[in-house]
């Protein structure tokens, strides 16, 4: 059976209208509405086009006024960072400022034909490129804090993703369904309840004065100080699929020892087994089993790069993600048999400030330990593990054990 057969008309359907729904979500999420005019963003790439065109009729039908590219191929990729000189590394063109200025929506559709086509381009060269492009992310964070822009993604399986998770692209399809509820009669309603079970799990998380967590598992021994003036966050639209829960703590309080467990994809580079020792807040040492160099260079893209920008966790009864997919938003989501802790390196989330964010000016983030960067990586963790919650009251409440949340 082919994956277009997998992929049914049906099943596609249901797909467009669970983006919308997030896209709607994760805009409201910040006090915003979506309306007729708009101007929303599909980028895709080759397999996910029958997708975009979905979603782009069903667009147009709410009254969007829809914009439509499709992404650069591998072979675009490779030949832009193995010819490009600097200045072509760092240009943007001159329309995309403008666009983003104006851009009330975003959505993402993921489809790789390779994910290790970068793998012996100097990635100097693919931090350089990041950073340059830092400015219009900027510009979409103020517009999402004021409730003007919104955005999702999603992925759709590709002989290279399969290949790479070692399943089949049909068994890769239907995880693919399983994971986003697709098979579902109504996934749009599956998604809001699933939405309203976690915001229970993030008000307790959230009523906790806290003055660090402990991370405990076989490899991993990590201490990280949540700030002042934070929240947990997840469930929000951005991601289909997404079922972790998250924040963005005081990079400058994390101590101790970091593990991903599972493998990581990343701008066309392998890297396993991946081990960070952070000291006063930034990363001291660096030991990878496989792309050790690769992993080096981008925690030295910038001063932030080597910092703390998210604590995130997945309980194993929100997700039913269970094997590797050779991707982050998948593999971030996991649930198996013990959940998974992912930190990233990075960028934080300034939607994971508890007060008015039209407050949080770039001086007030750095006071309150916002990590600022042009990188944001995940780094996951699958062992068995305990996360203790140290409140300032001086008790400990266990919050998170063996894939489940405990409060």
């Amino acid at each position: 059976m082919k994956n277009k057969e997998i992929f049914t008309e049906d099943i596609l359907n249901k797909y467009a209208d669970v983006l919308i729904w997030g896209l709607e979500a994760a805009r409201k999420s910040t006090g915003g509405r979506y309306k007729k005019g708009d101007i929303v963003y599909i980028s895709y790439e080759q397999d996910s086009l029958k997708l975009a065109e979905i979603l782009h009729k069903k667009l147009l039908q709410k009254g969007m006024n829809v914009i439509v590219r499709m992404g650069t191929t591998p072979k675009m990729q490779f030949d832009f960072y193995d010819v490009a000189n600097k200045e072509q590394l760092k240009f943007l063109a001159p329309w995309s400022k403008g666009l983003y200025k104006n851009l009330n929506g975003l959505i993402n559709l993921i489809a790789p034909s390779s994910l290790t086509h970068l793998s012996d381009i100097d990635s100097r060269k693919i931090a350089l490129a990041a950073i340059s492009s830092k400015p219009l992310k900027e510009i979409a964070r103020k517009r999402e804090e004021t409730g003007d822009f919104g955005w999702t993604l999603c992925m759709m399986p590709t002989e290279e993703l399969a290949k790479q998770a070692k399943m089949s692209k049909e068994d890769y399809a239907k995880e693919i369904i399983k994971a986003c509820y697709l098979d579902k009669k109504d996934p749009v309603k599956i998604w809001e309840d699933l939405r309203k079970k976690a915001d229970a799990v993030k008000k307790a998380l959230n009523g906790l004065d806290v003055d660090y967590f402990h991370i405990k598992s076989q490899n991993t021994d990590l201490k990280v100080t949540p700030g002042e003036k934070r929240k947990w966050l997840g469930f929000s639209g951005h991601n289909i699929p997404s079922f972790e829960i998250f924040s963005s703590p005081d990079w400058r309080g994390t101590e101790g020892v970091y593990y991903s467990d599972m493998p990581s994809f990343r701008s066309g580079n392998y890297v396993e087994g991946v081990r960070l020792t952070f000291k006063n807040g930034e990363v001291v040492k660096v030991e990878a089993k496989k792309g050790e160099k690769f992993v080096k260079k981008q925690l030295a893209m910038d001063k932030g790069a080597s910092r703390l920008g998210e604590l995130s966790f997945t309980g194993k009864r929100f997700s039913p993600i269970g094997k590797f997919m050779a991707n982050t938003l998948f593999d971030e989501n996991i649930g198996g048999k013990y959940g998974n802790c992912h930190i990233a390196v990075g960028s934080s989330f300034s939607d994971a400030y508890a007060g008015d964010p039209k407050e949080l000016t770039k001086k007030l983030k750095k006071e309150l330990g916002f990590n600022d960067s042009a990188l944001h990586w995940d780094l996951i963790n699958t062992e068995k593990k305990k996360v203790t919650a140290f409140l300032k009251s001086g008790e400990k409440v266990v919050i998170y054990e063996n894939g489940l949340f405990k409060i």
